[in-house]
């Protein structure tokens, strides 16, 4: 059965972007983005691997299905991209945004979780939850695995990486992994 992945960036104070959808913030580190870019290809949006110089045909490694809330699809729209993870499926869960104009993006107007449970039901890689909070909290359930980066900055306000009702859940670190700016990535199983 394939695994839901929420595989995101966090402040030490738990925000995954500042009150506007900042991420600039995080400092960078040439061996963290190395590693990620040989390790986890996927999250690098197609339109971004053309200006970087990595091959747009760049295998998947993890995951071949990419879910995002409407805020986090949002911008790539507002700078005309329709399809940001071209090399993956992609469903953005929204019950405000209508049908995509893009065939390659389906927009999911329902329940998430009941996708999320078909999704893992199906042949392929595992499935990459890549935002927002709101739509973290409402799988929270369903995730199987966190991938956290975990950088040493405190934004003081912003998008919560979980932004729902108080509801304890354990997970169990397996491995971690430092970096030259002091981020660490931290993977969790659900205990």
């Amino acid at each position: 059965m394939r695994k839901l992945v929420y595989y995101v960036a966090v402040s030490l104070d738990g925000y995954i972007a500042g009150p506007g959808g900042e991420f600039d913030f995080y400092p960078l580190a040439d061996d963290m983005s190395a590693w990620i870019d040989e390790r986890y290809p996927e999250p690098m949006p197609t339109f971004v691997r053309m200006q970087t110089g990595m091959p747009v045909d760049t295998p998947n490694k993890n995951w071949d299905t990419v879910l995002m809330g409407r805020g986090t699809y949002e911008p790539a729209l507002s700078v005309g991209v329709t399809s940001p993870y071209a090399h993956l499926k992609q469903y953005v869960i929204s019950s405000t945004l209508g049908p995509s104009s893009d065939p390659a993006v389906e927009v999911v107007a329902g329940d998430p979780v009941a996708l999320v449970r078909e999704l893992k039901q199906a042949d392929g890689l595992d499935i990459w939850l890549c935002g927002g909070g709101n739509l973290a909290a409402q799988l929270a359930d369903e995730i199987d695995e966190l991938i956290i980066k975990s950088y040493p900055v405190i934004a003081g306000a912003g998008i919560p990486a979980f932004a729902g009702a108080f509801t304890p859940t354990l997970f169990t670190p397996t491995r971690r992994m430092e970096f030259s700016n002091n981020a660490q990535v931290t993977w969790y199983s659900r205990a």
